[in-house]
């Protein structure tokens, strides 16, 4: 019976094989998925020794949890695990990389579980390096403009639904509903960073910010479109963009494709079910500032001059509505297209880390020059993917520095409008043959 599991496996890995993983996820065999999973999975997959892997040496940072200036909650939640592209990409300053020096333990015995690279002459340090340098000298100022919307967009969410409440017009539902979604979306700002209160205004759309700093930060800017990347995972079996016959066959994938509003709609309350179930069942996986997620409906009840019925339909109809616009805004945001690299397509030779992520985004060139709609929909992505803990408002400024180390490495940053990024996530959803060329087709750089 061994031998035959084994076997199994053995194919499955086969037709599943990743372009930057050298072992299929443990976590994907699991039917529920859950970011404590993926995390638990992770540790078995990289086997850091319940130590802080980064590249090819092992560090004890245990001493250093309640002193971490972002905040402990990213050292608890990575310990026995690889952190390399995280550690390159949340720290630009070079003094982190000093600092890791008094915190190490060994070299570790086996190779990385990842393929990627981040070598000092590779596109991304390249470009970390002048980005290092161009902070020097850029105008900070935007950042207040982000945290100002932001702001009105949590006083507006309110007032809408103060105003729904009070008078019971549909209309102020939806609005309401469209001011959570931006609400939500804008505060993405603010969770690759130190702990902050914006991160909290995340749990008024149900989800919660931790679980979004492991399946988003953790896991889907780290890994994009690979088979590790559990925001992906989530959405399966309804919507399955890795292109793989065996996967998800074509009327499987035409059921997605049909389904998709249903599912953008339950995005927000399926987390919040599916961890009250999970706690229920198994073990607690709720935080106590999911509360949070309540206080808008309360604070309808008490301003609310309609029947209690009337204003939990009301809540509902608001969660469900921002749910919609979110998966609307997100799901077709830059991952996914057919011309986008999917684990099973093909590979280019360098593995650059910040060269995977050029391969897994197209931008949005439709909203390029508004903080307000770069903010609200996801914008700037490729910047935001590389160097997530600068904010929205003055990644502007380092497109002369990136176009110019593109430019030295002969590589190109992709961009469409939303509707084009729309109609090529609907056919990557139905995508079932792997492209055969690798992205920018035979690719070398000019620092060889």
């Amino acid at each position: 019976m061994a031998e035959c599991d084994m076997e199994n496996t053995s194919k499955q890995e086969d037709w599943m094989a990743s372009g930057i993983l050298r072992k299929y996820p443990i976590y994907r065999d699991t039917l529920i998925k859950t970011c404590e999973g993926w995390i638990a999975a992770k540790r078995k997959d990289d086997e850091a020794e319940g130590l802080w892997r980064i590249k090819d040496k092992l560090y004890d940072l245990t001493e250093f949890i309640p002193h971490h200036p972002g905040g402990a909650f990213w050292l608890k939640w990575t310990k026995g695990t690889d952190i390399t592209e995280a550690f390159e990409s949340h720290y630009i300053s070079k003094k982190p990389e000093y600092m890791l020096t008094k915190f190490y333990v060994r070299d570790a015995e086996k190779p990385r579980n990842y393929k990627l690279t981040l070598h000092d002459n590779g596109f991304y340090r390249v470009l970390k390096t002048r980005v290092r340098d161009k902070l020097k000298s850029v105008d900070y100022s935007p950042a207040k403009r982000t945290d100002f919307i932001h702001l009105g967009l949590l006083l507006s969410t309110f007032i809408l639904a103060f105003a729904c409440s009070y008078t019971g017009y549909i209309i102020f539902e939806l609005f309401a509903g469209l001011s959570l979604c931006w609400l939500t979306i804008a505060t993405h700002n603010y969770m690759h960073r130190k702990d902050n209160w914006q991160m909290y205004t995340f749990n008024l759309s149900l989800m919660n910010f931790c679980n979004w700093r492991v399946l988003h930060a953790m896991s889907h800017h780290v890994y994009p479109n690979s088979l590790t990347d559990l925001e992906m995972s989530l959405f399966e079996p309804y919507l399955c963009w890795w292109p793989n016959s065996r996967l998800h066959t074509k009327w499987h994938r035409m059921f997605g494709v049909a389904i998709q509003p249903i599912v953008y709609t339950f995005i927000f309350p399926y987390q919040i079910l599916m961890r009250i179930t999970v706690s229920l069942l198994r073990k607690n996986i709720l935080f106590w500032h999911d509360i949070i997620g309540l206080t808008l409906p309360l604070f309808m009840l008490l301003v609310g001059q309609v029947s209690t019925l009337t204003v939990i339909r009301q809540w509902v109809v608001i969660v469900g509505l921002a749910s919609f616009i979110f998966g609307v805004i997100g799901l077709n945001a830059g991952h996914h297209d057919p011309k986008i690299f999917h684990d099973g397509d093909a590979h280019r030779e360098d593995r650059d880390w910040g060269l995977y992520q050029l391969d897994t985004i197209i931008d949005r060139s439709d909203i390029k020059g508004s903080q307000f709609l770069v903010l609200t929909h996801f914008g700037d992505h490729f910047l935001h993917h590389l160097f997530p803990t600068l904010d929205h408002g003055i990644l502007p400024q380092l497109y002369p520095v990136l176009y110019e180390t593109l430019e030295e490495f002969q590589a190109q940053l992709r961009g469409c409008n939303h509707l084009q990024h729309i109609i090529g996530q609907n056919k990557q959803l139905l995508r079932t043959e792997s492209n055969p060329v690798p992205p920018g087709g035979v690719h070398k750089n000019k620092r060889g």
